[in-house]
């Protein structure tokens, strides 16, 4: 079995536990740990493995998850290698240990060999930065992916770039640049469903409604991204517009249909066109089916969330909700920032373009020589004619990689020291290159854009997008154009702050 443990408030963590089937009764737990990371993507390797003489069950026969005993911080894959030799090193380990939800990790130990990743990696900068007040580039920790060679980049790296508070703000708080975006095509093309974000929640048991109900409440007053509207003035500035929690009422739509109705149903509600400047952007629907059957669905506009903040929505109702169920208010531990001084930071930390050493300058001057001649256009065989107008209809291709060539590619990715995101980049360029798109290809791909641990429990409108440029020219090996990709993905990760919007003006 393998359940979701939450033994510390907000951290998550995936547990394995294993019945033996041999005549002795042990398991080789560091054998189904490589057997499952060569099966499965990382962030589904369970981070303990705890061997038992049987699984706990109910009186109904089924499995007592309560009975699962929490995991021992021995039974998680641990540093075996050299220890820290100063405090320095001792405060990397700790922080490596911390982001790859392991309990110990030794100055020898790599990065990306204990399961890092390229997101992980830009979480880890961020705490760096924070604990020690150094700025590194992600690159960084792929030229450097242990402590023993970390410490000396850390040693010769610059201060910390400005950390992000909670701060004064102006009369007008100003929309981020992304939001901004979503403004101006909110109000050039109307209200529309195009940047809706749908997320359903099937529920089964018997649910008090008007519970979650306050919950949602809950979670709208805890999160200031979620109760903001927008404003223009006459002057042609705009602003976003916090409103206060006296005023909040969200209200749970209650809507019942039968098991054959509940996709379009779904579909529908899908489809509200949000007023930005009148509605809070978060619109709940709870779809009764059966007595005990029901699909919670959040509607929440793009303005005001993206995929990462699915998380900390979810998690944050979980706990007011199961507070509510014991007549409660939800008790957690306080933000400490919101979006509006988000917001205030990002435009502060980019500076003006007026000023020549500007953050944003420098990344701007970056972007437009690397995207300097790009196609408009990849020139690709396709079935049908390119719309004069983009109908934003679109569907998602489900493609299934065995468990051997998965193996592979995160061998390759290890060998080459890249991760496996660049090698089935670099692969997706080959394709696309034979299939005639010529042998410049750019994909584009978004980011997080979460790079402040401040920001990691915020629901809010984070996400960027970064086009990362492939050059298959000159008949390259695999390898050979690997590294290609390697060095154009580094080089992006380390100028993600420019707003894309602001690359497509350029």
């Amino acid at each position: 079995a393998v359940i979701a443990r939450e033994d510390q408030p907000g951290d998550k963590r995936l547990t394995a536990y294993l019945v033996a089937d041999t005549e002795d009764g042990t398991v080789d737990t560091e054998a189904v740990r490589a057997h499952a990371a060569g099966l499965l993507p990382e962030y589904m390797v369970p981070t303990a493995f705890i061997v038992l003489d049987r699984l706990p069950l109910t009186n109904n026969n089924k499995l007592d998850r309560r009975a699962l005993p929490a995991p021992d911080p021995t039974t998680t894959a641990a540093g075996t290698g050299r220890g820290p030799r100063d405090p320095r090193e001792e405060i990397l380990c700790g922080l490596l240990a911390e982001i790859l939800g392991v309990p110990a990790v030794g100055i020898d130990d790599s990065f990306f060999e204990l399961g890092g990743h390229s997101l992980l990696a830009t979480r880890l900068v961020s705490r760096i930065r924070s604990i020690l007040g150094v700025e590194l580039p992600v690159r960084t920790l792929f030229e450097a992916p242990t402590v023993a060679t970390l410490t000396d980049r850390i040693a010769e790296a610059g201060s910390a770039r400005a950390a992000l508070t909670a701060a004064e703000r102006p009369e007008r708080v100003p929309l981020s640049p992304a939001q901004n975006r979503l403004w101006f095509l909110n109000k050039l093309e109307g209200a529309n469903a195009t940047y809706n974000v749908p997320v359903a929640f099937r529920i089964t048991g018997d649910l008090d409604a008007s519970v979650l109900e306050t919950a949602l409440n809950d979670v709208v007053i805890r999160h200031e991204s979620l109760r903001t509207v927008f404003r223009e003035f006459d002057d042609g500035g705009s602003a976003q517009l916090v409103l206060g929690t006296d005023v909040v009422d969200v209200v749970l739509r209650r809507v019942t249909c039968s098991a054959d109705e509940l996709a379009s149903a779904l579909r529908d509600a899908g489809e509200y066109a949000f007023d930005l400047a009148t509605d809070l952007p978060i619109r709940p629907t709870l779809f009764t089916v059966g007595p005990d059957e029901h699909v919670l669905l959040l509607l929440v506009h793009h303005i005001a969330s993206d995929g990462t903040s699915m998380g900390p929505l979810g998690r944050d109702l979980e706990t007011a909700f199961r507070a509510r169920l014991g007549g409660v208010a939800p008790e957690w531990s306080p933000l400490p920032v919101q979006y509006a001084d988000y917001a205030l930071w990002l435009h502060g930390l980019l500076g003006s373009e007026d000023d020549p050493s500007s953050l944003v300058n420098g990344q701007l001057d970056f972007w437009t020589k690397t995207l300097e001649g790009i196609p408009d256009q990849l020139e690709l065989p396709y079935d049908r004619p390119r719309p004069a107008i983009a109908s934003y209809r679109g569907d998602t291709v489900p493609i299934t990689i065995d468990a051997g060539l998965h193996r592979a590619l995160l061998a390759l990715a290890q060998d080459t020291n890249t991760t496996l995101f660049m090698v089935l980049q670099a692969g997706l360029a080959t394709l696309l290159s034979r299939l005639g798109a010529g042998t410049d290809i750019p994909l584009g791909t978004p980011v997080a854009g979460r790079t402040d641990e401040a920001l990691d429990d915020l629901v809010g409108f984070f996400v960027n997008t970064l086009v990362l440029r492939n050059d298959t020219s000159g008949d390259p090996t695999f390898r050979e154009l690997l590294a290609r990709t390697r060095e154009t993905d580094l080089a992006a990760y380390s100028h993600q702050d420019i707003p894309f919007e602001r690359l497509v003006e350029a």
